[in-house]
């Protein structure tokens, strides 16, 4: 059961939400009450919850403090559900910045929306258990991952449909639709002056959290940041007939309305046209680039059209060099991210009037490497500490020779952290890999598919695991299942053929051979030599 805590001053409040909805059947028990954060806080250091309702206004401790409090303290969760007497804005955007789920105005609360907030909690828990079980199993993390995959599917950086297919499965993510399209869109902050980053990063984090939750009530959708200020949008309708460009336009735009309402920021959109297969994708976000382009600042969402068919011919497809910096961020291979660049950097030079491309171009490589890269925010801001604004620098240039100047610092700073860091980054890679065959050890594990999971080429892992472990990639497989079998044949009331099979052994023979190369026994004689009673067996 999840665990809720409700946190008001007003007992009434408490009884109310108490008794609006049938708790146990959503999977949630009611912990406790508390009068004030403070109280609160002793409750969730004993309890332990995963949810919390709480009133902003309250004596001791309001619960804003409270939140700030546990996110120092607990980090992610508990998840928070706000309430408030009346509708105050910088409230509920101060609420935001501690990625609140939801806020409630108490005048309006009802048992539906009420039982909406508490889906919307439900589901990020959901996202944040699947998260918090890869972290400790040595997967990438969730959101990395899924940001990973996206980065891969808007730049056409899939080597085949069967990787595509591989690493969709992995994510849980199903491409079953018949319409396909995506946008681009900035976030652009309003008389912010010099905010300090980490009050930047929250700003942005709301902005993006409010954005995503905005766009999937009007539209099914997938949301993926790209950096600090860009975040792409891939939406997925059951068929072309469903496509309507007035319900997209409006969903766009009330996005746009709510977020300058609460954080005052603008958001422009570009949207591209939609397509009727998953690995087309990448052409409809080529058309929401091309349309954000030539967005002019009076409007706040432009759409692809027939005129922006030239210009996207002229457009920097980064999908040429798809293979080089595939195999540059994926195997962290500075002589080949060097020599890409390179030629990226000399076509710039030779086309010095095509600023709006190069500009273009080196955005997506910075959306590349924040996202391909491990701790790639990290490592763009250490590269460019010289400029005042870091990275996003490249926003602000106006010339090719700028972007060119950026360029090489981005190269020949990225080689060097590669380089220096090489070693743990492969590490991690491996360690990942290993992590992944001890989860899935009762699957049917093939290099193909491993590789394909973590978007590496099959050769590289295989030598890069010869290299790392002194085993080769099938006989580490074969050494997990053994290993695992070892503990369940040790259960009395399995048999060996049963084992066989739950761990994807064609059959039982080729299993025992396996068994017998690996530990020199069959595996009856491991059965007899550890138990006194192998009969049953």
């Amino acid at each position: 059961m999840t665990k809720l805590l409700i946190v008001d001053d007003e007992p009434l409040v408490q009884i109310g939400i108490k008794s609006m909805l049938n708790w146990a059947d959503y999977g949630i028990e009611i912990c406790g009450t508390a009068v004030n954060g403070q109280n609160a806080l002793d409750m969730i250091e004993e309890y332990s919850p995963e949810l919390v309702i709480t009133d902003i206004r309250m004596p001791i401790m309001n619960g804003l403090d409270l939140a700030k409090t546990c996110r120092e303290k607990y980090g992610n969760i508990p998840l928070f559900i706000f309430l408030t007497s009346y509708e105050e804005f910088q409230l509920i955007k101060e609420a935001m910045s501690y990625e609140a789920v939801d806020y409630l105005i108490k005048l309006e609360l009802n048992a539906e929306t009420l039982l909406e907030s508490v889906q919307k909690a439900l589901s990020r828990l959901e996202s944040l258990r699947v998260s918090i079980e890869y972290r400790q199993s040595g997967r990438p993390l969730l959101q990395s991952y899924y940001e990973k995959f996206f980065m891969r599917l808007l730049h056409n950086l899939f080597e085949s449909e069967e990787q595509f297919e591989l690493q969709s499965k992995d994510l849980n993510l199903s491409f079953t639709e018949q319409c396909y399209f995506a946008a681009l869109c900035e976030i652009q902050e309003n008389n912010h002056g010099d905010m300090e980053y980490s009050k930047l990063m929250n700003l942005y984090n709301s902005t993006l959290q409010m954005a995503r939750e905005i766009i999937t009530k009007h539209l099914p959708a997938y949301v993926v940041s790209l950096d600090m200020k860009h975040f792409a949008v891939v939406l997925h309708l059951n068929s072309m007939e469903s496509y309507q460009k007035e319900e997209v336009k409006h969903a766009f735009l009330n996005t746009s309305e709510m977020v300058n309402n609460y954080f005052n920021v603008t958001l422009f959109t570009g949207v591209g046209s939609p397509v009727s297969h998953p690995l087309k994708i990448s052409e409809s976000y080529q058309e929401a680039r091309q349309a954000f382009a030539r967005m002019d600042r009076s409007l706040s969402i432009v759409f692809f059209n027939s005129s922006d068919t030239e210009s996207i011919r002229n457009a920097f497809n980064i999908s040429v060099f798809k293979g080089e910096i595939t195999k540059a961020f994926n195997e962290f291979d500075t002589d080949v991210l060097s020599r890409t660049l390179t030629e990226i950097i000399e076509l710039f030079e030779a086309h010095p009037l095509r600023f709006p491309q190069a500009a273009d171009c080196a955005c997506n490589i910075l959306y590349l490497a924040l996202s391909l890269l491990p701790d790639g925010e990290t490592n763009m801001a250490e590269i460019f500490s010289s400029y005042s604004d870091g990275y996003r620098s490249i926003y602000r240039f106006t010339n090719v020779e700028q972007i060119v100047e950026w360029m090489a610092i981005f190269r020949d700073g990225l080689c060097e952290t590669l380089k220096s860091k090489r070693k743990t980054y492969k590490a991690h890679v491996i360690t990942n890999v290993q992590k992944y065959i001890q989860n899935h050890v009762t699957e049917k594990l093939s290099l193909n598919e491993v590789a394909g999971v973590f978007g590496l080429s099959p050769n590289y892992l295989s030598i890069l695991f010869k290299k790392n472990c002194q085993l080769g990639f099938s006989e580490y497989i074969a050494r997990a299942k053994i290993d695992k079998a070892k503990k369940l044949l040790l259960e009395r009331d399995i048999k060996i053929y049963e084992v066989a099979d739950h761990l994807g052994f064609e059959s039982a023979f080729y299993f025992s051979k396996v068994f017998k190369k690996v530990t020199g026994y069959s595996p009856r004689d491991f059965i007899q030599q550890n138990t006194k009673d192998p009969e049953g067996k």
